[in-house]
């Protein structure tokens, strides 16, 4: 068997890194087609977890055996995981793209790190380093370009969906709970047939059992009523040609969300986590592409400068941070790989 060289070793991790982000970036397009089908978000979230919940089953049975009796022993982490990052993140994320352009939404979500930055600040006393902070001063200034709050002439006031940037920041609110919360898990390496209650859980483990719990949950607010939840058999449209809605069901459940962790469990493997989150950036670039690939939606010249600029401070800000963002900087967003929450290395 041969032995992967550093170099060898890197090439293939960005590779299946960059692979990921790209399947991840889909799950917006797919999305939005079903909406526009007339599903609701809570349907198309639901279809989208579950579908992926049972395929990461049958991977995780194979690459993971043994996977269902160490997520019993870890019971808490993968149903507030489940819970949160998963179910809460993509929910939230699925109604901004109810509203939203899909880059608009998921650029929303990724405003996650100022989130986190500001409550370790206010809540530890520590301020952020200066690189840090010039990061989030040009990440906010991005927003505003692409929200359209200012453009070639300065603020101007304009109409945007005040409903849809309310859910895209509760999907950050979520994904800065992630990166939160993956400070208690942030150790696991995951030793294959490793089930003692104190062992580290393995990221198949984590993604694969919090699919499920995710799934669950979000089922469960659409029975209840709490949020309406509406199947239709009508016909979808993507990337202009009119299909069943079996393909964008199959599609969420396969491409963004099976394979794409998949993708990113063996990525992580082979990346230092700090680069690996950064290249979790380029999702943006490839979900605005799918977007207008698979759904036919544009985006204007200031709202590509806008979205350079947020990218641009959000990789300052995790570059600038060697204190308290350090473990959390590992992780990267919900709808990214829980493979690069814990390293398996």
């Amino acid at each position: 068997m041969s032995v992967l060289t550093p170099s060898s070793r890197f090439r293939s991790g960005l590779l299946f890194a960059v692979a990921s982000a790209f399947a991840f970036g889909c799950s917006g397009p797919f999305g939005k087609a079903l909406m526009t089908a007339g599903w609701s978000p809570t349907a198309a979230v639901t279809a989208r977890l579950a579908g992926g919940a049972l395929t990461m089953a049958v991977f995780a049975t194979v690459a993971h055996p043994g996977w269902l009796r160490e997520a019993r022993h870890h019971v808490r982490t993968i149903v507030a995981y489940g819970l949160i990052p998963i179910a809460g993140a993509q929910l939230f994320y699925y109604n901004a793209v109810a509203h939203l352009t899909v880059g608009v939404a998921l650029l929303l979500e990724y405003t996650a790190p100022i989130l986190v930055v500001g409550w370790l600040w206010a809540t530890t006393g520590r301020r952020p380093s200066a690189l840090t902070l010039s990061g989030v001063v040009l990440a906010i200034a991005g927003i505003t370009a692409v929200l359209g709050l200012i453009g070639p002439h300065g603020f101007s006031p304009v109409d945007f969906d005040l409903v849809g940037v309310g859910f895209g920041l509760a999907a950050a609110v979520c994904a800065a709970c992630y990166f939160m919360m993956s400070e208690k898990v942030s150790g696991s390496s995951g030793a294959i047939g490793d089930e003692h209650p104190d062992a580290p859980l393995h990221p198949i483990t984590l993604a694969t059992a919090g699919l499920f719990v995710g799934a669950a949950a979000v089922s469960l607010i659409g029975i209840t009523g709490l949020m309406p939840m509406t199947f239709t058999a009508n016909d979808t449209v993507v990337a202009g040609i009119t299909t069943s809605w079996v393909l964008p069901v199959a599609a969420l459940a396969l491409f963004p969300t099976a394979i794409a962790y998949t993708l990113g469990i063996v990525g992580i493997a082979r990346l230092k986590p700090r680069f690996a989150s950064l290249v979790g950036l380029s999702e943006v670039m490839f979900a605005v592409l799918a977007a207008w690939v698979l759904v036919g939606e544009a985006v204007t010249a200031t709202q590509v400068v806008g979205g350079a600029i947020v990218l641009a401070g959000l990789a300052i800000a995790r570059q600038g941070d060697r204190s308290d963002l350090a473990e959390a900087s590992s992780a990267t967003w919900p709808d990214a790989p829980l493979g690069e929450l814990t390293s398996p290395r």
